[in-house]
């Protein structure tokens, strides 16, 4: 399965969004968070300047909905361009009934979780979706720690995904870096987050490619 990168967008310096995208865009993805201060405590830019991000990013752009009521909201990303759009388990109440009328409307459906909440209550629902979702941090705010004991659950995650036969992609968004990001791929993810190391870094372009470079040599995906 192919390692893909995806740099998180929260991480970026918006003075000068533009020329922040432009160094990414050697990425697989442009990871946009969406905080609404309940589900998580924090709030990041709404609909207008997401649209905008949409439209100037050189890169498919997967929206990650840190929300309540993402029934309400998701198609909204979906409509307004993103690739793909990943939704909370935590949140959602009908979260099979939310990933078809995504993919129906031709995006990627993904089912993120917290780092405590158990996989094993959505492995029967995993052929819904597209990705998984693992959080490495818990949500809502970049720069945190990256979380080591969540490797099992990635682990878990990518061999009932395996059993099972299916095509689904395990990402992992929280304190990725040249450090942490061999652990992730070796339990299995493939699809990586990583923010602040990659648009703090000299040069984020040759981040990536780092990112990536490590990630492919050690991905058991």
């Amino acid at each position: 399965m192919e390692t893909l990168i995806s740099p998180s967008l929260l991480a970026a310096d918006f003075t000068k969004l533009g020329s922040e995208l432009d160094s990414i865009r050697n990425a697989d993805w442009a990871h946009m968070d969406v905080m609404d201060g309940h589900f998580v405590p924090n709030l990041a830019i709404g609909d207008p300047a997401d649209a905008a991000i949409v439209a100037a990013s050189p890169v498919p752009v997967d929206a990650h909905l840190m929300i309540e009521n993402p029934e309400r909201w998701a198609p909204k990303y979906a409509e307004m361009g993103c690739a793909s759009v990943t939704f909370h388990a935590e949140a959602a109440s009908e979260p099979v009934r939310l990933a078809r009328e995504l993919r129906a409307m031709g995006a990627r459906a993904g089912l993120a979780v917290k780092p405590g909440t158990d996989i094993d209550s959505y492995i029967e629902i995993f052929d819904e979706f597209d990705m998984i979702l693992i959080m490495t941090v818990e949500p809502g705010f970049g720069g945190q720690a990256f979380m080591a004991d969540m490797m099992p659950k990635v682990r878990r995650t990518r061999e009932a995904i395996e059993n099972a036969g299916l095509d689904v992609w395990v990402q992992v968004d929280g304190g990725v870096s040249r450090s942490t990001i061999t652990l992730a791929a070796e339990a299995g993810a493939n699809n990586f987050v990583a923010g602040s190391s990659v648009f703090r870094a000299d040069d984020a372009y040759a981040e990536v490619e780092a990112l990536r470079s490590l990630a492919t040599t050690h991905c058991h995906c």
